[in-house]
């Protein structure tokens, strides 16, 4: 792996600031490989734009923000509007169905971790921790240990457990994509394939 770059986009409150920092976290420190963050986000604590980046590599890295992210993870419309127009050819979009509607490239996938983190969990808190087991699962870019370690190293005292499931159920959403059985559901209008 030369350089490998991933984008995370939501709003403020949706955890996409710490998604990042654990995803280099159990890049970095977990799996030994070189890693920059980078994030960006608006004056609002709730509900303004929100933007992560993680570049990870096994050689030194010379730039440390996205140029052409290999995956673009997009939380809500908004984001997924204004951070995926420089997706690498070849590259993914990784979206929330529960709340993105409209894809603007052909490579998406629409999982529903908004819905799964309410729905499941009983806490849309950990829609970003679902997303990021999604991502890892998909991706293959870092193995789901090295995730679940920096995840559980990162999350509030007492939350351990939940935090935990939340990772599962990303993996297994991701998983159902991958053999074709995603399941239909009302909110993503049975959008979780590849088109």
């Amino acid at each position: 792996m030369e350089r490998f770059e991933v984008r995370l986009g939501g709003s403020g409150g949706q955890g996409i600031i710490v998604a990042g920092i654990i995803l280099a976290e159990a890049a970095g420190i977990q799996e030994g490989k070189q890693v920059c963050q980078t994030q960006s986000y608006g004056p609002e604590a709730r509900g303004g734009a929100s933007k992560a980046e993680v570049v990870i590599s096994e050689e030194e890295i010379d730039y440390p923000k996205a140029i052409k992210p290999d995956i673009v993870v997009a939380m809500n419309q908004k984001a997924c509007d204004a951070y995926c127009q420089d997706i690498k050819p070849g590259g993914l979009l990784l979206v929330d169905a529960t709340l993105v509607k409209d894809l603007p490239t052909p490579r998406a996938i629409a999982l529903p971790f908004t819905r799964i983190a309410r729905q499941e969990l009983g806490n849309e808190m950990v829609a970003n921790i679902v997303a990021l087991g999604a991502l890892a699962k998909i991706s293959g870019v870092l193995s789901l240990e090295s995730l679940e370690k920096a995840v559980l190293a990162r999350v509030p005292p007492g939350t351990a457990d939940l935090n935990r499931r939340a990772l599962a159920a990303g993996v297994a959403a991701a998983e159902e994509f991958l053999l074709g059985k995603s399941p239909q559901c009302v909110e993503c209008e049975g959008q979780a394939l590849l088109v």
